[in-house]
């Protein structure tokens, strides 16, 4: 027992000693004008930014741009060989050409229904002279009715018939301009899926990335280069969804590109994206600038504080003297829980829990 009476009383010393070796910086709460900001992280991208996408599979057989330059609208960029497009589109020509033969004064099928259109005409009349004829036989008692009815069904048999034709004519002439129709759409669908052998600027810009050279192989969907607009550039920045609610379109911000954080840059938020990027785990917004930039590379990273609101005498720690679950070491009194306000990277304000007069102590690390 008294062994173990020895080593608590070690070990409280030490304890003690250790406690009595820290040291503590020391402050008092103040009043400051603050601005209140939200930190965001992201990079430059152009205006008009977009890819030059592969719409067909095969090799560049021609490649007509280098990173760098400035492209036109419509310019002719990179040519894929991919010659199914080419088979399929000349079967299709030569499918509308027959499609076209088969609606001409001349064609075949039509040819000869008109044939028998006119030998059925021919019939027709023929028996409808007969049936007049027996008509009259018959009133006068010179044929029997069953003989005059005879020669009246071979008539309508036969003008039946030539209706007949007819409908089959009407028919035959409407498949043949169905048959044209769908001819010249899938000539049309061919000649466009041929045309996606052939890349060009969709807008006129400046090619920032290229990642394909001359003979390589590329798939459909593909990214050849990317190309935006060479003078204007944005800040896509990154907003953690804790405060995302507080950023809106106009507020100012202050932008510093990672290349030179000695400059700052005026800029505005232009756009908060209404969907959360599953890639960063953020949500998004466009900052516009509003003062020069003269650095104009695409993929810069910058860092950016959205200004929210600008304080008067309101009372502020060091960022440094909060502690967890907000709460601050007073001198004399321990730990006591405060409300706090606005957090900066540097500043705290205080609601409630303490006052201008507490001090507060951290440890020196």
């Amino acid at each position: 027992m008294k062994t173990n009476r020895y080593l608590i009383m070690a070990f409280a010393g030490l304890v003690l000693l250790n406690s009595c070796g820290k040291k503590y910086s020391e402050t008092k709460p103040e009043y400051r004008n603050i601005t209140e900001t939200v930190f965001a992280s992201g990079a430059l991208v152009p205006e008009n930014q977009y890819n030059l996408t592969a719409q067909s599979d095969g090799y560049l057989i021609s490649l007509n741009f280098e990173e760098g330059d400035i492209v036109k609208t419509g310019d002719l960029l990179a040519v894929i060989d991919n010659k199914t497009y080419d088979i399929n589109l000349q079967g299709a020509n030569q499918l509308l050409d027959i499609a076209n033969s088969n609606l001409s004064p001349n064609a075949p099928a039509l040819k000869q229904i008109e044939a028998n259109l006119l030998i059925a005409e021919q019939k027709m009349k023929q028996d409808e002279i007969q049936v007049e004829r027996y008509k009259k036989l018959y009133d006068a008692n010179s044929v029997s009715k069953l003989e005059y009815e005879n020669v009246s069904l071979a008539f309508e048999t036969s003008k039946a018939n030539y209706i007949s034709l007819q409908e089959n004519y009407k028919l035959q002439k409407q498949q043949a301009e169905q048959q044209l129709i769908n001819q010249k759409t899938q000539s049309a669908i061919n000649q466009v899926l041929q045309g996606n052998n052939e890349l060009r600027a969709v807008i006129g810009g400046k090619v920032y990335n290229k990642f394909k050279e001359l003979g390589d192989y590329v798939r459909r969907g593909e990214i050849i280069a990317v190309i935006g607009s060479p003078s204007n550039l944005y800040a896509k920045l990154s907003i953690d969804e804790s405060s995302i609610s507080k950023v809106q379109v106009n507020q100012q911000v202050i932008i510093q590109l990672n290349t030179d954080k000695a400059k700052n840059y005026k800029g505005m938020i232009s756009e908060v994206y209404p969907s959360f990027d599953t890639k960063t785990q953020s949500f998004s917004c466009k900052a516009i600038f509003t003062d020069s930039l003269y650095f104009l590379i695409s993929g810069t990273q910058v860092q950016a504080n959205i200004i929210m609101e600008n304080k008067d005498s309101v009372l502020v720690i060091p960022h440094r003297y909060l502690d967890f679950e907000n709460t601050v070491l007073v001198k004399g009194e321990g730990k006591i829980k405060v409300e706090t306000g606005f957090i900066s990277n540097e500043w705290v304000e205080i609601l409630s829990g303490i006052n201008e007069n507490s001090e507060i102590q951290v440890a020196n690390k």
